[in-house]
Parts: C-alpha cells; structure tokens; sequence
C-alpha cells in the first residue's frame, strides 16, 4: 500500500551517515502517468525566486496577504496604494521577515499618469516585473441608483477598470517583449451577480472579466493573464457591514456557511503567480465558498 513515502536508492539516493539504507522520501502521487514526485519538487512549482511582484492596493486586505506570500515564497514586491505611510509600514514588514525587497509607492490607481508612473517606478527599481496583480478597487454603495452621481459613477469605473487596463496594457507589452511573466486581476462575484446597491462597480468588475480573456489573447504565449473572482471576504471593509445580517445571508447562500478569511486568497493567488499555472491563462476564477454573490 502505497503511505505516502517511497524508498528508492537509485533515485533518491542513500541516507546521509553512509549506512546503504535507501533513504525514505515524501512523494506524491499526480496521476497515473506522471507517477511520484517529491515534495521539494511540488514546492518549486510555487517558487518564486528571484521574481518581482506588482500589487495595487497592496498593503490591507486581499492585497496584504498577496505581498505577504509572495515575498515569503521569494520575490522582491512593489506595494501600491494611496496612502504611502501604509505601504511603507507594510514594506518594513516584508524586509524584517522575508529579507526580501520591498518598494512602497503611492498610486491612485484610477489616474492614468499616476499608474503609468508606478510603472516606471517598478522597472526603475528593479528592472522588470514578472508578476501583476491588479487588487485596487472600491464599491462606495448609494441609497438609490437615481442618486447615483456622475462623478461617483467615473470614479468607481476609473479605479476598477481604467486604470487596470493602463497598468495592465503597459506591463504586459513589457512582459510579452521580454521573459513573459503573469497577471492576475480581481474581480468579484458581483459581477455575475449584481446587486442594486452595486451597479456600477458590477459593471466594472464584469469589464474585469472581459479584460482577463482579452489580454490573455493579446499577450499569448509568453504572458498568462488570470483572474481571481472573490466573494465576500472578512477584510477591514466588512467592520462597516451588518455582520448579524450577513452571517445570517451566508448560512443560507454560501455552501460554506460563512465570509472568507484574508489569508484564504493566498493559495488561487500563489498558483496563478507561479509555474503552477504554467498551462493556465484567461481564467476567471471564483473564491467564493460556494456562494454566488
């Protein structure tokens, strides 16, 4: 019966004191083809040494657990958001614990000049990005769609969507150019599902969607462009909901019985950053719990 080990002196070699023992190694099973694998070799599948990672609102939230992992498993990391004191709180973090490198910006995302600035700042530094992810974003809600303003309907369109696509056209061209690299952008279920209270923002997030293919076209085949499409996630938004109500919502309409867990974005986000996903690309990607909205 197969537990897990394998016991291979050819393959992997004798144990380390010299006694000809076969050396006992931790294995997975892929597939009937592929057959066994060692564990070091499925953790350098999600390796990202020597890679430098792009994330806009990058220092709370999804954002934060995506800079987190990714430094912890090898890149250097640009960390976008307007406000630079927290991006430079955040980027210490990564230094101190990581001794990887951090380079904190401030960004508006939904100004074209600013995200093309933020580009340059990254290659400036670093010479390259070989991963994006697009997370900035907002859902300011309104009492009614009539109430919805002009200047409320740009600014949410210009941060979901506008400025994405800015970063997105100009690193990607740069990747595509150069040694490839991936692009995650994050989207949300609303955009399958909307809500009147969330209208404009779905509509982004649906043109989110459309971005991820579309590029994923447009870049093919040095570059993969992916999207994560979350439900809703305990992040610092969620102190302004009604919890009571929503926990009530969530028994009945997400499988799982509750909200997401900040942390719980890292394994769809470290897979379509890595060559994990090597044969991956214009995907949109729900991490929703099973609930549709």
């Amino acid at each position: 019966m197969f537990d897990g080990f394998a016991t291979r002196q050819g393959e992997f070699g004798r144990d380390p004191v010299g006694s000809g023992a076969a050396r006992r190694v931790p294995l997975v099973r892929l597939s009937k083809n592929f057959g066994l694998v060692t564990m070091d070799e499925i953790r350098q599948l999600f390796d990202l040494s020597g890679k430098v990672a792009l994330v806009t609102g990058g220092s709370r939230g999804l954002g934060r657990e995506m800079v987190l992992a990714f430094a912890k498993a090898g890149a250097d990391v640009v960390i976008a958001s307007r406000k630079l004191d927290s991006c430079e709180e955040l980027a210490k973090e990564v230094t101190e614990t990581t001794g990887r490198k951090a380079l904190p910006v401030a960004c508006h995302v939904g100004e074209w000049g600013q995200v093309e600035q933020l580009g340059e700042r990254a290659y400036d530094e670093f010479g390259k990005v070989d991963i994006l992810v697009n997370n900035a974003g907002m859902s300011p809600l309104y009492d009614h769609v009539n109430n919805v303003s002009e200047a409320l309907y740009d600014k949410v369109l210009d941060v979901n969507l506008k400025g994405p696509f800015r970063l997105t056209a100009m690193v990607g061209t740069r990747m595509a150019e150069g040694d490839g690299g991936s692009i995650i952008f994050v989207s949300s279920t609303g955009s399958q599902h909307p809500r009147a209270n969330i209208i404009p923002y779905a509509a982004a997030k649906s043109g989110v969607n459309a971005m991820t293919v579309g590029f994923a076209h447009a870049f093919a085949p040095k570059v993969r462009v992916n999207c994560i499409m979350p439900g809703p996630f305990l992040t610092d938004i969620s102190k302004a909901w009604d919890l009571e109500a929503f926990n009530e919502r969530a028994k009945r309409d997400i499988f799982l019985g509750r909200g997401g867990e900040p942390h719980e974005v890292v394994g769809a986000a470290l897979y379509f950053a890595s060559g994990a996903s090597s044969y991956t690309t214009g995907v949109v990607l729900p991490i929703a719990g099973g609930g549709v909205g």
